[in-house]
């Protein structure tokens, strides 16, 4: 089973419409404090990534609804690493409430050098410990 990182959420009411029902845009916020758990957890917090000179831009996301999380409802976004390729990979998440799945998702992304802003391929020395957590020997191919 492949390593997974969970944060909990109460819902705010800013992060609500008129209906108390939480606005599409959340959903990506509460993804990304996933992710950024999930690298901690894995013993590799991002600001550390962003030190060795990358970025991991956002080429994609996408969430699929099936249930409203509402204002007042405590929530829990899961996160994991779906693949790794040379230069991308995928994180997916799922929102849950008491159990229920109410949102999945993933978001896919691409290395960058941080000072040049171009495209590179993963740094070497997280090349191990990215592969491993997505339970690959060896890289996907994009």
């Amino acid at each position: 089973m492949k390593p997974k990182s969970e944060v909990e959420i109460d819902v705010r009411y800013a992060e609500t419409d008129q209906m108390g029902v939480v606005h599409h845009a959340n959903y990506l916020v509460w993804f990304e404090l996933a992710r950024t758990r999930f690298c901690l957890d894995a013993g590799t917090p991002y600001p550390e990534i962003e030190d060795l000179g990358y970025f991991m831009l956002i080429t994609q996301a996408q969430q699929n609804y099936r249930l409203a999380a509402c204002y007042g409802d405590s929530v829990k976004v899961t996160a994991w690493l779906d693949w790794v390729a040379s230069r991308s990979l995928q994180f997916s998440y799922q929102v849950e409430r008491g159990g229920q799945l109410l949102t999945t998702g993933h978001t896919r992304h691409i290395w960058v050098r941080r000072e040049s802003r171009q495209p590179c391929s993963m740094p070497v020395s997280l090349r191990e410990t990215f592969l491993k957590l997505a339970e690959q020997t060896t890289f996907k191919r994009s």
